[in-house]
Order: C-alpha cells, then sequence, then structure tokens
C-alpha cells in the first residue's frame, strides 16, 4: 500500500520533474542552437545573458554586427512559437538596447534578434530579424 503523504506529495513531485525535463529540454535547445550559428561563422558571446531588463538566451557576433537570439522549444515550431508574447518581446527589445548600449559603437552597432524554434525531435528553425 502506497503512504497517504506520498500520495499528497504526487502532484508536487511529478510538476517538479516536468519542470526539470522542460528546463533540460530547453538547455539543449540553447545548445543546437548555439552550434548552428558557430557553424554558420558566428562567434559566440553570452549565453544566458541577464540584466535589469530581462534575459537574453543567446549573443553572438559576426563581422560588425551583434546577433541576439531567443531560443523557444517545444513538440512543434508553431507550438514553440506560440510561447513568444509580447511582454517578452519588449524585454528582448530592452536587452538588447542595453548591450548595445555598453559597446563602444551604441546604438550604432549594426544588430539584429533572431527567433530560433526547436521542435521535439531537434530539428532548428531560424528566423532571422524577426522582432525588428
Amino acid at each position: 500500500m502506497i503512504p497517504f503523504d506520498y500520495l499528497q506529495k504526487a502532484p508536487e513531485i511529478r510538476r517538479r520533474e516536468r519542470g526539470r525535463k522542460a528546463y533540460d529540454f530547453g538547455l539543449s535547445a540553447e545548445a543546437s542552437v548555439a552550434r548552428l550559428y558557430q557553424n554558420r561563422g558566428y562567434d559566440l558571446l553570452e549565453e544566458r545573458w541577464r540584466s535589469s531588463a530581462g534575459e537574453i538566451d543567446l549573443i553572438f557576433r559576426k563581422g560588425a554586427e551583434v546577433v541576439f537570439v531567443e531560443v523557444k522549444a517545444s513538440k512543434s515550431f508553431a507550438a514553440a512559437a506560440s510561447h513568444l508574447g509580447p511582454k517578452q518581446i519588449g524585454r528582448l527589445c530592452a536587452g538588447a538596447e542595453a548591450y548595445i548600449g555598453a559597446l563602444p559603437t551604441g546604438l550604432l552597432t549594426p544588430m539584429r534578434i533572431d527567433l530560433a524554434l526547436v521542435d521535439g525531435i531537434g530539428q532548428v528553425e531560424i528566423l532571422e530579424n524577426a522582432l525588428m
């Protein structure tokens, strides 16, 4: 017989397990996207960069251009894209401005914000300049 206290904790345990799987899936998705950009000749500057404005998953440089990448992962590309809302877009833009503002060339730095979608089998679709 299963103890009563275990049955009460079971939903919390399942929720933690789901959260851990989602976190690991997100890290794996970010790593896949980083490899893809690096294979295309981009230099990785930052991973999970944080500012008071928000967090940016990946930041790359290629030549003079700085590329900010938001990674979204889900069962399908459409589901992944649906996880990006207006508030998060605002935080991404504010974070990108904060990062660019700290560079020597400031807001004159060429930049773009990409959206990288990762599906349940690890395929990646990149939408360049998706948020500009």
